[in-house]
């Protein structure tokens, strides 16, 4: 098997095409994510540490319930392939339906966690900040998940640029009321954290509505609100994208969770050590999402050439996305390397924080191949549908080597909140690792094959 550049080059250009876009919306969440953490770093370090736990405990539920969304994708994208609008509409409705009622379990769930927040083992002066904003990204909690069931709908028919310009508007709207709300502009009150939260629900709640208008009334949706409207319910196109959608869910939620759980051994440092967490996540994210977008784009293809029983070009299109990840990773590790030492200051005045952010840089380096590496060969399952071995190497690699060994490197070894980063590496590498061994057995190629 060798590699030619003739083979990939209609991959690189079909996968750019779609995976751009999400790439762009993808830019805007982190462009938000950098403006949340900015504004309130520069409010005040206290809330930004408050911010950074609540954040973290939720990234779990987005993260989660983004993944049992991505259920829809395999389905809509093999329909779209076979040419039945009609049922591609049923899956969406289907999908909304399942993402409500997961949304509400969701909720249940963190609201009891919302009772016990005390118990943590957070400073007691950040109590205060935490619970009024968890309550505000609590409420939004069914809005995302109605988002994520429109967004995979529309990718999955390889319509990315609709959720592109709603998640730029909404975040744009977020980022302003941010401004507004955190600061007390236009007469208004300063909210500080609590402003922050108010603003992520109203843009949240308007997103939705948005996207539900265009798809309820654009021209180009005609022939799937046929299937979304008239068609009977399915019980077993519920149950099949229920099936799709755990396994993917608990296998992002499992890699989040041994971020989301770590949050809580790096609140026992105290919180200098949060809010430095706090940034660096925030940096980490602009990898991540950026890589997450062309993994969209790589599940997309996959799932229509599997629906065509093309599995040539499902491998082709799962490692021209790989070479397009490292790409990308390439380009933006060398400018984030370049900034390091000053990466701090952007976001906050506490020099201890500034001082701690460049140290966990060396760990954040090192697990970027891994990241990508897994990010790429779990969307190739997923267009697959070939979806329930990822639960088990997720909690492998998440559970039995990364939370174990940030506990061993942060405070067995004392290196404090660096060690709790090593972990990383270690976690998401090995998850690549097995993901990717997963997706070559399942797509043995000729011998003669060029891939």
């Amino acid at each position: 098997m060798t590699y030619r550049l003739s083979t990939y080059i209609p991959h690189y250009r079909a996968l750019l095409t779609l995976g751009i876009p999400i790439v762009i919306g993808q830019l805007g969440v982190i462009i938000l994510g950098f403006a949340d953490t900015l504004m309130i770093g520069h409010h005040s370090t206290p809330e930004l540490a408050a911010a950074s736990f609540v954040n973290n405990m939720f990234n779990l539920c987005i993260i989660f319930s983004t993944g049992f969304s991505y259920g829809l994708t395999p389905v809509v994208g093999s329909l779209y392939g076979n040419r039945q609008p009609g049922e591609a509409g049923l899956a969406l409705r289907c999908s909304l339906v399942a993402n409500v009622l997961v949304a509400v379990l969701q909720m249940l769930v963190m609201g009891i966690l919302y009772l016990y927040v005390e118990r943590l083992g957070q400073p007691e002066e950040l109590i205060p900040l935490i619970k009024p904003y968890y309550l505000m990204l609590l409420a939004s909690l069914p809005f995302v998940m109605l988002f994520n069931g429109f967004k995979q709908f529309t990718d999955g028919i390889t319509d990315t640029r609709t959720a592109m310009w709603l998640l730029l508007g909404g975040n744009a709207l977020n980022i302003l009321g941010n401004y507004i709300l955190i600061n007390g502009k236009l007469g208004l009150p300063e909210l500080g954290l609590l402003g922050a939260g108010l603003s992520t629900l109203f843009a949240r709640i308007a997103m939705v509505i948005a996207f539900a208008f265009i798809v309820w009334r654009a021209k180009r949706f005609a022939r799937y609100r046929v299937g979304l409207l008239r068609h009977r319910w399915s019980w077993s196109m519920f149950r099949r994208l229920n099936a799709l959608g755990w396994p993917v869910g608990l296998q992002m939620g499992m890699e989040t969770a041994s971020f989301s759980l770590s949050i809580i051994m790096v609140g026992w440092l105290g919180t200098i050590a949060l809010a430095s967490h706090q940034i660096m996540l925030t940096i980490s994210q602009f990898t991540f999402m950026m890589f997450y977008g062309m993994g969209a784009a790589i599940a997309v293809r996959v799932s229509n050439f599997k629906g065509q029983g093309d599995i040539t070009n499902v491998r082709r299109s799962a490692y021209a996305g790989f070479h397009l990840i490292l790409a990308m990773a390439a380009v933006l590790l060398t400018i984030l390397f370049a900034v390091r030492y000053n990466i701090g200051s952007w976001f906050t005045d506490s020099e201890e924080v500034a001082q701690m952010v460049p140290l966990l840089f060396i760990p954040f380096l090192i697990y970027q191949f891994g990241d990508g590496l897994q990010i790429c060969f779990a969307n190739a399952l997923r267009g697959m549908a070939d979806v329930k071995p990822m639960m088990v190497i997720a909690f492998i690699a998440y559970f039995v080597i990364s939370l174990p060994v940030g506990y061993l490197c942060g405070f067995t070894l004392g290196w404090g909140l660096t060690g709790v980063w090593m972990a990383f590496p270690f976690g998401l590498t090995s998850a690549g690792v097995m993901l990717w061994a997963r997706f070559r057995s399942r797509t043995k190629p000729d011998r003669n094959d060029n891939y």
